[in-house]
């Protein structure tokens, strides 16, 4: 039966891949649409599902329901409630968070630390892993990989961290490596008992990719995302379901595009960057409020936001942070051409604040603003970098599941 099955396995390992990733994105709801999407027959998308459900992976419906007054019955598919976890980790100027993450972008559990980030980067990452390692004790799940998201560049193919700018770390942290060895030394192993090798990328990179797959991105072709977190600003461009990362993992570095002139001092030695024009702290100083020590600035600013616009600082503040950040999105339209934009962190609270103001500037002050509306959309994911960093991590499952699961 053994020899059976494997030999079966193998003759539809190439459909495997193809099919989980339809179902965890939620394209393929159903049986009758696997077999649409894929362009088998029903029988070969009946073998790949169940044979997807026997790794542990997904569920079939036993009982078909009809897709409508004209559908034909069909087996739903969703993702098994209790299947194998990754764990992801994201370090932020204010602290960390890890996540057990499964299929489908669920989160299955979480723990957030708050801590001053030390100049050392293995410190915190090994914190981070430490507080996975709890969660999947106490869960009991399987970890089949492990995602970190960090506010910097990585660059590739030696996952290097080239440009912490609000981070004490060296320029050039191996955070790639120094992610791989905490997991080993915490004892987190894969599916095969082995040690896992971690994957790292930039924070915003990956909210961009969740976004995607599981959010607000949903069908865009070229997808533009822009956020500020805890301090900076990122971007992120996802072109036909991928993120463009450039030649060595630096592209989209638009905290850096001069929105003013004669505005602060960068950390990268320019003026008035996005980066330090559009963040947190810029927003807060705006206000004339001074930040304190006992929750991070994105949650200040975003409480600030939401419970006080109606004061006229609060709400100058909000329109001269709003005004340089459209200055520089319409820039990045004319450059991309995107055919959407999301917007995170205290980006998509000011675009809620005043979504007309925001799309005004940059249709304004773009050519292709003017010529065709390009859709600035709020992201809709809670812990998107988390998300991202656990898409990281599922990728491998996502290209073959038999060779992470069976070998």
């Amino acid at each position: 039966m053994t020899q059976t099955r494997t030999t079966r396995l193998e003759r539809g390992r190439g459909a495997l891949g193809p099919a989980l990733e339809l179902v965890h994105t939620g394209r393929a709801p159903t049986r009758a649409v696997l077999t649409a999407e894929l362009g088998v027959t029903r029988a070969t998308a009946g073998a790949v599902a169940a044979e997807l459900e026997a790794l542990g992976l997904i569920t079939v419906d036993p009982h078909p329901v009809a897709a409508g007054a004209q559908g034909r019955p069909s087996h739903r598919l969703s993702i098994a409630p209790g299947g194998p976890v990754v764990l992801a980790a994201q370090i932020h100027a204010d602290g960390y968070r890890a996540a057990l993450v499964g299929l489908g972008g669920r989160m299955v559990a979480t723990a957030p630390g708050c801590m001053d980030v030390p100049a050392d980067p293995s410190r915190i990452i090994d914190a981070v892993v430490e507080a996975g390692a709890a969660l999947l004790h106490e869960t009991g799940r399987q970890c089949l990989g492990a995602g970190l998201a960090v506010p910097s560049a990585v660059a590739e193919p030696d996952g290097t961290a080239l440009n912490p700018l609000h981070l004490s770390w060296p320029a050039g942290a191996p955070v790639r490596r120094l992610f791989t060895e905490a997991l080993a030394k915490s004892g987190i192993t894969g599916a095969d008992g082995g040690p896992l090798t971690g994957v790292a990328g930039n924070d915003v990179n990956l909210a961009a990719l969740a976004e995607h797959r599981h959010g607000a991105g949903r069908g865009a072709r070229h997808l533009l995302c822009v956020a500020t977190g805890h301090r900076g600003v990122g971007g992120a461009l996802v072109l036909d379901g991928r993120p463009h990362t450039g030649s060595s993992g630096l592209a989209l570095e638009v905290g850096h595009l001069t929105v003013n002139p004669t505005g602060l001092p960068c950390h990268c030695g320019s003026r008035g960057c996005l980066d330090v024009e559009t963040d947190p702290l810029a927003f807060l100083t705006a206000a004339g409020r001074t930040p304190g020590p006992a929750v991070s600035l994105l949650q200040q600013s975003r409480e600030l936001l939401r419970s006080e616009y109606s004061d006229p600082a609060v709400r100058a503040a909000a329109e001269l942070v709003v005004d340089r950040l459209g200055l520089g999105l319409a820039g990045l339209v004319n450059i991309l051409n995107p055919d959407r934009i999301l917007l995170g962190g205290l980006h998509r609270e000011l675009l809620e604040a005043d979504p007309e103001r925001l799309r005004a500037v940059v249709a304004d002050r773009s050519l292709w603003g003017r010529s065709g509306s390009v859709p600035i959309l709020a992201c809709t994911l809670d812990f998107n970098s988390l998300i991202g960093a656990a898409e990281a991590a599922w990728q491998p499952v996502l290209d073959d599941p038999l060779r992470v699961l069976v070998g």
